[in-house]
C-alpha cells in the first residue's frame, strides 16, 4: 500500500509528465500549422500536391546558407524520413504511436519518483510520438519542415516531435547508465553487509 507521505511524489511525476508532454505536442502542433500556411508555395493544396508535385509545391527558403533551410515535407514514414513506404505505412506506424505512448505511461507509473531524468525523457517521448500521431491520423501522413544539409549532404527533413523524441531516448539512456551505477553500488553494500555479518 502506498504512504501518504510519498503521494505528492508520485503524482508529481504525473504532473510532470502531462505538462511537458502536453507542451512537446504544442509546440509541435504549432510549429507544423505554421509551416503547413507558410512554406507552401501559393495554389498548392497541403497535403496532397505537396506530396504529388514536391518540386513545384515546396521549395528552400534559406535560414543559414549552405547549412539550414526551411522545406514542406509530406513524409508518410517515422521519424526522419525512416519506413517512409506507403503502403500499410499510416496503419502501422499509428498503431506504433499508440504502443509508443501506452508504453511510457506504464513505464512511469513503475517508475520510482526520484527518477526525475526519466520522468523527463518518457514526457518526451509521449508528447513526440503524440505530434507525429495526430498529422499521421489527420493528415495520412507527418509534416516536416527543417532541413538540416553539409552544403550538398543533406540529413532527413524533420519536426519538432523529432526533435523532442531524440531528446528523451538520450535521456533515456542518461537515466539507465544512473540506475546501472546505483544498481552496482547496491550489490556493493548488500556483499559488504553479508561479508561483516559472516
Amino acid at each position: 500500500m502506498t504512504d501518504e507521505k510519498e503521494l505528492p511524489n508520485l503524482r508529481a511525476k504525473w504532473v510532470l509528465f502531462a505538462i511537458v508532454g502536453a507542451l512537446s505536442l504544442v509546440a509541435d502542433q504549432l510549429t507544423k500549422i505554421i509551416a503547413r500556411h507558410s512554406l507552401a508555395e501559393p495554389g498548392c493544396v497541403v497535403p496532397d500536391d505537396i506530396v504529388a508535385r514536391p518540386n513545384d509545391c515546396a521549395h528552400l527558403h534559406g535560414v543559414v546558407n549552405g547549412f539550414w533551410d526551411w522545406h514542406l515535407s509530406m513524409n508518410p514514414g517515422s521519424a526522419f524520413g525512416l519506413f517512409s513506404s506507403q503502403n500499410g505505412a499510416r496503419i502501422f506506424l499509428s498503431i506504433v504511436g499508440v504502443a509508443a505512448v501506452g508504453g511510457m505511461m506504464w513505464m512511469l507509473r513503475k517508475s520510482r519518483p526520484d527518477q526525475k531524468i526519466l520522468h523527463w525523457a518518457l514526457a518526451l517521448v509521449a508528447g513526440g510520438a503524440i505530434g507525429n500521431l495526430v498529422d499521421r491520423v489527420y493528415f495520412g501522413v507527418v509534416t516536416d519542415f527543417v532541413y538540416w544539409h553539409w552544403h550538398q549532404h543533406p540529413w532527413p527533413v524533420f519536426n519538432v516531435a523529432d526533435v523532442v523524441l531524440v531528446v528523451g531516448v538520450i535521456l533515456m539512456f542518461i537515466d539507465i547508465q544512473i540506475e546501472s551505477k546505483r544498481e552496482k553500488k547496491l550489490k556493493q553494500e548488500v556483499s559488504k553487509k553479508r561479508a561483516a555479518a559472516a
